[in-house]
């Protein structure tokens, strides 16, 4: 995707769409259809006619946390994103600096021995980089309680510039959100299901359309230009993968909603391209060069031109398709991020 591509600022969508008027519900958002390189216009409730029978569609059950913690690092003001816990109990997390309106911006993150006072008595300490390419992002201990219950206490949804004003945590779930018995969770929002509806998705049933939930617990998704995501923990159910594969063998298409549902079923697949059930960490990078292996088409929010996310998108639609889908979104306004429009790929 060319970096050419520029976002301007009043196509950021700044609150939920169910927000903007009266008897409006999530799914009131716009939908851009590609098929190859052709676009189409349509309303996300659409959907049910969009798909067939025998389609699967591979969902996220991923819960957000209330990622987002206020603290001092010595006598400045600081705002801690934890991002991902590790198998040691450190966890990854983005030291930001509060910008004045509510939000915060980048700051650096070391040198390895800060410390960050969180409320509760709870102290943070800085120990090492999570990657040579960066130093956004730390290997952090926490000493005091479990982080699941600060958050739970003190925490409150991870947002960015574009966006007006807080909101509650129960915007930011989707409504395949489960919680983890171990309180683990993204740090940010799986979006691309955020326009579901409990009566699209019963209308989705009723019409033969099957759902394969998977879990893929996404870290801070600030990243800088071109840095790839890092490590996130996953699990594919053995009862998805074998929804899934029936589902390719019965001649339904595999449709991923969201990136984090491609980088999970992508991660759990054997050398003779079927899906087995998985868990662990995954740090596969989808690209167009290593091209997707059971994802056929992906319902997906529109996303910032250097994300990394559209790598993904060009290895499912390819680069023309993406190039003109992002033309087309232009041209009509569509609304960009977790509040905004979606996109679907199809075969």
């Amino acid at each position: 995707m060319t970096s050419a591509v520029r976002v301007p600022a009043e196509l950021s969508a700044r609150v939920p769409v169910e927000q903007r008027g009266p008897g409006l519900e999530r799914d009131a958002v716009r939908m851009l259809v590609s098929r190859g390189a052709e676009v189409a216009h349509h309303l996300f409730t659409e959907l049910p006619l969009l798909l067939r029978a025998g389609d699967l569609l591979v969902v996220n059950t991923s819960a957000t946390l209330a990622a987002a913690v206020d603290g001092w690092s010595g006598h400045a003001r600081v705002v801690v994103h934890f991002s991902t816990r590790g198998d040691d109990g450190r966890w990854a997390v983005e030291l930001r600096e509060p910008d004045g309106r509510g939000t915060t911006r980048p700051r650096a993150g070391g040198p390895a021995g800060r410390e960050v006072c969180l409320p509760g008595g709870v102290r943070l300490v800085l120990e090492e980089p999570l990657s040579g390419r960066s130093e956004r992002l730390w290997w952090a201990r926490v000493s005091g309680p479990e982080v699941t219950g600060l958050l739970r206490e003190h925490g409150r949804p991870i947002r960015y510039a574009y966006t007006e004003r807080d909101q509650p945590l129960s915007v930011y779930q989707t409504v395949f959100a489960l919680p983890s018995p171990d309180g683990a969770g993204s740090a940010e929002m799986p979006s691309a299901a955020r326009p579901f509806t409990a009566r699209l998705v019963a209308e989705l049933v009723s019409r033969g359309m099957q759902f394969a939930p998977v879990t893929l617990h996404t870290g801070v998704a600030s990243a800088e230009a071109h840095e790839p995501p890092c490590a996130e923990r996953f699990a594919v159910p053995g009862a998805s993968a074998r929804l899934i594969n029936a589902a390719r063998a019965g001649g339904g298409r595999v449709v991923a909603v969201g990136t984090t549902a491609v980088r999970a079923v992508e991660s759990a697949v054997d050398a003779d391209g079927a899906v087995r059930a998985r868990a662990g960490w995954t740090d596969l990078v989808v690209t167009p060069e290593r091209g997707v292996r059971v994802v056929d088409g992906l319902l997906t929010g529109l996303h910032e031109p250097e994300a990394s996310h559209l790598l993904l998108l060009e290895a499912v639609a390819g680069r023309v398709a993406v190039e003109r889908a992002y033309t087309a979104a232009l041209q009509h306004r569509y609304q960009w991020h977790e509040f905004g429009d979606v996109h679907l790929v199809l075969p």
